[in-house]
């Protein structure tokens, strides 16, 4: 495995090369890895702290070097940041699970320099709600990928997909997060001279001065690193790896996907196409092959 080096500077977006997509989407599938095993050790009574940690774990144990944020877990609820208004609400409590509740799993590990940011939506027994939800996604992983080809200004895409989560019945649950993140860039990370990743409220060190700089080359360029529906993201698209997050709420369940999305000069497409989300709707009939729009490794 090649060890990533981390661009000096940065000119509208980081594009990563052939064998750099490759190690990207490794990490990725490790971090979806960590949440499917994580999710079949849930048990009634568990809190969101003891899944946070059992998948930083399960990721530490299995090559990760470093986070871009360490992991995150949000039962019942809090699956739809129900009441959140600052920053220190997303972090995991002591919420325990019960049967048949709504659970996320996010983590964002770092191998190598090579960066994933996952989020992954599911149930501890059936919950006819969530069903609703994660079938509704498929929709706005399509029409991220044709608008973004189509070469929309990016807050033009993010206000199409609130547009959507409206139109289905649901609330735009991203609108939550600081900023109304929909999105944001991932660039490849510094390797770290010391052992241990450190962070601070959960975000990596590294992670929150590399984004402040390149915040700072991106505002001059006039593009933002945070996509989102505001005027900050009115741009073209920008080249590189973003991670993207559609979170949708409805009658306190929340749900969403997030994984990796390329941005090239002239095109986009998703980065794998096997993750648990896109797996589950080819099984449920929801996702033709020929709509994945994503390229070949």
């Amino acid at each position: 495995m090649p060890l990533l080096k981390a661009p000096t500077s940065v000119a509208r977006g980081y594009v990563p090369n052939a064998d750099d997509l490759e190690e990207f989407r490794k990490v990725q599938r490790l971090a979806y890895a960590a949440a499917e095993a994580v999710a079949k050790e849930l048990k009634p009574g568990m809190t969101e702290k003891e899944a946070a940690r059992l998948q930083e774990v399960w990721l530490l144990d299995h090559g990760v070097t470093d986070w871009f944020h360490s992991p995150f877990a949000w039962f019942g609820d809090r699956t739809a940041f129900q009441g959140f208004r600052v920053a220190v609400q997303f972090l995991p409590t002591n919420r325990r699970l019960e049967e048949n509740m709504p659970f996320i799993l996010d983590n964002a590990p770092v191998v190598n320099g090579y960066v994933a940011d996952i989020g992954y939506a599911s149930v501890l027994g059936e919950n006819r709600i969530l069903d609703l939800l994660l079938d509704d996604l498929a929709e706005h992983r399509a029409l991220i990928l044709q608008l973004i080809r189509e070469r929309r200004p990016m807050s033009e895409v993010s206000q199409a997909v609130d547009r959507l989560i409206l139109r289905q019945g649901h609330e735009p649950r991203h609108k939550a997060y600081p900023f109304e993140t929909l999105a944001h860039t991932v660039q490849p990370m510094p390797l770290r001279a010391s052992k241990q990743p450190n962070t601070l409220f959960k975000f990596g060190l590294q992670a929150v001065e590399a984004l402040g700089r390149l915040t700072l080359t991106a505002r001059k360029q006039g593009w933002s690193p945070i996509w989102s529906s505001n005027e900050s993201s009115n741009h073209a698209p920008v080249p590189g790896l973003w991670a993207v997050e559609p979170h949708l709420g409805f009658r306190g369940v929340g749900a969403k996907f997030e994984e990796l999305l390329v941005i090239t000069e002239d095109d986009a497409y998703w980065l794998d196409d096997e993750s648990p989300h896109v797996r589950r709707w080819k099984e449920r009939g929801l996702w033709p092959l020929e709509q994945s729009g994503v390229k070949a490794a």
